[in-house]
């Protein structure tokens, strides 16, 4: 992952000047820990602590504000009983919102896999959704981009998936046996293989991460300009404003025999 991460309350009193501004990102410019060195024998500066309070205040206000409500837990849980977990409520909530998000967009998209399983870092709550509980979630500065891959291109991510026993996914379901992708559908229609197919993913995946190969030649790409902690929390607030929980399903999208 970049590794560029959005400030929490317990940042360093000297990054804070770095970071403030009235956009919504956060993202520490710069932290070194051996530079400040502060402990509990050294003066306290209230000059610093005058300038640093008002900040953290409003920071804490802003992590701490509840933006939706989740009607079950949503754990990080990649295996069971020692096998691989080939779907689980997060991946399918974290892929269908950034789908639904990115189709604002780019309505040709085909179908996500906008992360890897290491890609979302921990499990999101039952009950109130805090803005803090999203930066957890998708601590990284990660934008969402589309690629149209020609049907080689496909394939190899589709084994790339059956190979690791599932990946977060929207718009996709297929059936894992004996490692290989069989019974794909792609938007409700059986694969293609003489289509070229428009693929959501993170630019983290798409460089490479976590050995992902299939985007490396790609017949047309496009930065859609918005980060995927960005399209969660927007996507979450819709929810809220509508009146809606949050309410992920198993709904089979993926299965392994």
């Amino acid at each position: 992952m970049k590794h560029i991460h959005p400030i929490k309350k317990y940042l360093l009193l000297g990054a804070i000047p770095l970071i403030l501004s009235c956009s919504s990102h956060y993202m520490v410019v710069k932290s070194n820990r051996s530079e400040y060195n502060m402990n509990s024998n050294q003066p306290v500066d209230s000059a610093v602590i005058k300038t640093y309070l008002p900040y953290k205040i409003k920071m804490d206000q802003e992590m701490n504000t509840v933006i939706g409500h989740s009607e079950v837990l949503m754990e990080k849980l990649d295996k069971k009983d020692d096998k691989p977990v080939a779907e689980n409520l997060l991946r399918n909530f974290f892929s269908d919102a950034l789908l639904h998000e990115a189709l604002k967009y780019d309505p040709t998209i085909d179908f996500a896999m906008p992360s890897t399983n290491g890609g979302i870092r921990v499990a999101l709550p039952k009950g109130d959704i805090k803005m803090s509980h999203v930066f957890e979630v998708m601590p990284f500065e990660n934008e969402m981009m589309v690629f149209t891959l020609s049907p080689a291109a496909v394939q190899n991510l589709l084994n790339y998936i059956a190979e690791k026993g599932g990946q977060p996914v929207a718009g996709l379901r297929m059936k894992i046996v004996n490692d290989k992708p069989t019974e794909v559908m792609i938007n409700g229609k059986p694969l293609d293989p003489n289509k070229n197919y428009r693929v959501l993913t993170s630019d983290y995946v798409a460089d490479g991460g976590d050995n992902v190969q299939s985007f490396k030649n790609p017949i047309e790409k496009k930065i859609l300009g918005v980060r995927m902690r960005d399209a969660l929390i927007t996507y979450i607030k819709e929810n809220q404003a509508a009146g809606k929980t949050i309410n992920p399903k198993l709904d089979g999208r993926i299965t392994k025999d």
